[in-house]
């Protein structure tokens, strides 16, 4: 039944968390605020960048303030946001193969749409069809919004895809959208905070997705 597979990008696709830190503690330096650990960065994301900016900055901090901290933090993103990045081992391998397959394929994420295509122009443009991010008028994950659009432009149904992603946001989306989650292993999140999520398949290598797709039908 399954003839595209969609997939969160941060976690999932590309270990960023490197380089999120990095200008979230940037944008703090420069409003004189402390910074956060990589452990707590790691514990922020998930829900987009303004979220992310928004629990990292101290509490009690100005609504002014916060969106200072957030645009210096939009600013140092967009120049940095591929000085660590890269994908995780087996990634590439395994989304030349899914391709090869015959599956159609889009990467559905909350970073800001602007981010996801500069990831998307680096590592995806050749094995994934459609990519999307946070824009006007789509509501974020765990809202079923962007996983719709996608599915419009690959031209199949909830029936015919599944979901693969690293949090617990991911795999509420998945359940809002009607779609299977496979949840990995390798991301920003443990095992025990996926299944408290509802998660129940995980997969703890790229090349394991393999075997749970198949062939398209």
């Amino acid at each position: 039944m399954i003839k595209a597979v969609i997939f969160d990008l941060d976690g999932t696709l590309t270990d960023t968390l490197q380089d999120l830190g990095n200008s979230v503690n940037y944008a703090l330096r420069r409003m004189e605020w402390p910074e956060r650990s990589l452990s707590e960065v790691r514990q922020f994301v998930g829900n987009g960048v303004r979220r992310l900016v928004e629990r990292a900055v101290p509490q009690g901090a100005g609504e002014a303030d916060v969106e200072t901290c957030f645009s210096i933090f939009q600013k140092h993103y967009l120049v940095h946001c591929q000085d660590n990045t890269r994908l995780y081992p087996g990634v590439a391998g395994m989304l030349r193969e899914v391709r090869s397959r015959g599956f159609r394929t889009a990467i559905v994420s909350n970073k800001l749409q602007a981010g996801v295509d500069e990831l998307y122009q680096t590592y995806f443009r050749d094995v994934i069809d459609v990519a999307i991010g946070e824009r006007e008028g789509l509501r974020r994950k765990p809202a079923a919004d962007m996983v719709e659009l996608a599915l419009e432009h690959l031209a199949v149904s909830r029936k015919e895809a599944i979901y693969v992603g690293d949090s617990e946001v991911d795999v509420q989306m998945a359940r809002n959208a009607g779609l299977p989650c496979v949840a990995v292993l390798w991301g920003f999140r443990d095992r025990d905070r996926l299944v408290e999520a509802g998660a129940t398949t995980f997969i703890s290598h790229p090349d394991q997705l393999l075997p749970l797709i198949g062939q398209p039908s």
